[in-house]
């Protein structure tokens, strides 16, 4: 769909943190006709410098024809679809299709749903894999589940968050798919920390392992992602050890429903638990790597190497700067 049609709809946009704000920059520098509301005003008027109307409530958005939320949770999303300001407050106008991004179970998007029905408007699960780091550099991937009719109404937007949006049938399917998808998460970094922990108490620096193993056919665009982190011990937050957990107790929900074992994933499940028991809470839950290390006696130090993260080609890992341990 080329730029004029996109322009043609009014989208809205409810919930402007550091994901919301990125990926409503996103649609705004497409030359979309965006409004947005945030709960906290200030966080969603520098927008307007990219030329978003800025609303006072949820119902404000009503009469727009596609309406995007990523709000915290469950109960806010409630609020902002069925509460006394939300999205289906006023007789005089519905959104024809809300697109709900937010991190919520199948069973609280399905009371919601339920209620968007009887209005006769169309809810898209949409759940997202990335940060606004991976935003930036347009890699942002989507899971899209509801009607098919509103879905083609909505993919040329969510076609503009990243490298695109995957379709994977009718209802809340997509929740189940991102579910499975930080329940794959939280196993490849638990890997990732006790074969790099291996690696390091051999002689081989975290660098070189690294380089070696993201130039490999086992390389990926996670592992190369958290390869800075890894090499240079920086675990600022992007997804913390409690919401991993959370994830992964919602996973062996689905999983007892569906009757399918999960004996990797249960032990991962237990290395972040013990993460959250030893104290990690505001760090990224790459920090799994210094548990291995405190159980393999190995004392971790920076590397101080430059290396990149795969999103960008600017930086890669060079080993022939990288220290060697003993």
């Amino acid at each position: 769909m080329g730029d004029s049609n996109l322009k043609g709809r009014r989208l809205g946009w409810v919930g402007t943190g550091r994901m919301g704000y990125a990926l409503a920059t996103r649609l705004l520098e497409a030359g979309c006709d965006v409004a947005v509301y945030n709960r906290t005003r200030a966080k969603a008027e520098p927008l307007a410098e990219l030329g978003a109307a800025v609303v006072d409530s949820p119902a404000d958005l009503a009469d727009r024809e596609i309406v995007f939320t990523m709000v915290a949770g469950p109960e806010d999303f409630k609020a902002v679809v069925l509460g006394e300001n939300g999205l289906l407050s006023r007789p005089d106008a519905t959104p024809s299709v809300i697109v709900d991004s937010s991190t919520i179970s199948p069973d609280a998007s399905a009371q919601v749903r339920a209620e968007t029905e009887v209005r006769g408007v169309a809810l898209l699960a949409a759940p997202v894999s990335g940060n606004p780091s991976v935003v930036d550099a347009g890699k942002l991937t989507v899971v899209v589940s509801g009607p098919s009719g509103a879905w083609e109404d909505a993919r040329p937007y969510l076609e503009l968050f990243g490298a695109g949006a995957t379709y994977v049938g009718e209802g809340d399917v997509a929740r189940l798919v991102k579910i499975c998808h930080n329940l794959m998460l939280g196993v490849v970094a638990q890997s990732l920390a006790e074969i790099t922990v291996l690696a390091e108490k051999g002689g081989v620096s975290r660098a070189a392992f690294l380089e070696f193993l993201n130039k490999s056919v086992m390389g990926s665009m996670f592992t190369r992602y958290k390869t800075p982190a890894i090499v240079n011990l920086d675990f600022t937050p992007t997804f913390t050890p409690a919401l991993l957990y959370k994830d992964f107790r919602l996973g062996f929900e689905a999983a007892e429903e569906h009757g399918v074992p999960m004996p990797v994933a249960a032990a991962a499940q237990q290395a972040v638990q013990a993460l959250m028991g030893f104290g990690y809470d505001d760090t990224d839950f790459m920090a799994l790597l210094e548990l291995e290390a405190r159980g393999s006696a190995l004392e971790l130090q920076p590397e101080n190497v430059p290396v990149g993260d795969g999103l960008r080609d600017d930086v890669e890992v060079g080993a022939a700067s990288a220290p060697t341990t003993g």
